[in-house]
């Protein structure tokens, strides 16, 4: 189209709000996940220990099913703080393995093939983009995690009564807490690595060895230097620790609550500190 027609008009259509343009990342990288077999399988994995805990729940309140069975209803674990605590230590894990599958395709992939300048060109902050990518993460991980952990904090509360639910009111809190500590935490370091390794099966290796290698980097600091100062670079460490005074389970690990969260927020600063460094507009090649 020639210019000197004065034909030309910008676009004048509707715009998406800028607080929820980060969406946009989001909803076309579902659609693009979700083409995975693999992944809908997994994701109906992740569902089988959360359907087996409702069925315990329900068997333990069943006097009727336990008596044909010849059990009795004392002999059943109670269902307490340790009983979610396990829950989270399990799909937990599931999460931590989704991220590897899920993270470091994210990000890496636009750097690669020098798309970071075409989102920043247009009215997209770093920080909108950030949290797009982000997003992915927080809602595939919350569908795993706390929000199969509140159906059955429900289904308990329902089936032991309101002397139960008042008594353990605070358990819903720690839930949904405990495991909003670790999708951040894996979110973030998803991201970032995603953000500086642009090969997908390294950064998914480094993943695992960010939790791995420090587990066990960190029990070879405390034997040799006869300290608690290596379960710092430990995160499954730091978070069971957190996790443990969150369910009032009493904390057998070698650090204190206050060392835990430090450890946490050290650890996402970190994170954005390098996100900040790698999302941008321009790439200095050397």
């Amino acid at each position: 189209m020639a210019v000197y027609k004065q034909t030309y008009k910008g676009y004048s259509g509707t715009r998406t709000t800028p607080w929820f343009r980060f969406l946009i990342l989001s909803r076309y990288s579902y659609a693009r996940l979700f083409q995975s077999k693999f992944l809908v399988l997994f994701l109906a994995v992740c569902m089988f220990y959360p359907l087996g805990c409702a069925v315990f729940i329900y068997l333990s309140h069943n006097i009727p099913l336990l008596a044909a069975l010849r059990l009795q209803s004392g002999a059943m674990p109670p269902i307490d703080g340790q009983f979610f605590n396990v829950y989270c230590v399990v799909q937990g894990s599931l999460a931590f393995l989704l991220t590897t599958l899920v993270g470091p395709s994210l990000v890496a992939p636009d750097l690669a093939n020098g798309a970071m300048s075409l989102y920043l060109s247009r009215p997209f902050s770093r920080t909108q983009y950030v949290a797009g990518k982000m997003t992915i993460l927080l809602l595939l991980l919350s569908l795993i995690t706390w929000i199969p952990g509140i159906v059955l904090y429900m289904i308990q509360a329902g089936c032991a009564g309101w002397d139960w639910t008042r008594a353990h009111a605070w358990l819903a809190g720690s839930i949904v807490l405990g495991l909003w500590i670790w999708i951040v935490v894996l979110s973030l370091i998803a991201l970032a690595l995603s953000a500086w390794v642009k090969w997908r099966i390294a950064a998914g290796a480094l993943i695992l060895g960010v939790f791995f290698a420090g587990a066990g980097f960190g029990a070879a600091i405390n034997n040799v230097t006869r300290t608690h100062y290596g379960a710092f670079i430990d995160l499954m460490q730091v978070v069971h620790t957190i996790w443990s005074y969150l369910f009032r389970n009493g904390s057998r690990a070698d650090l204190s609550l206050t060392e835990a969260w430090a450890v946490l927020g050290v650890t996402c600063a970190l994170c954005l500190w390098l996100l900040a460094k790698r999302i941008r507009a321009f790439e200095v090649v050397k």
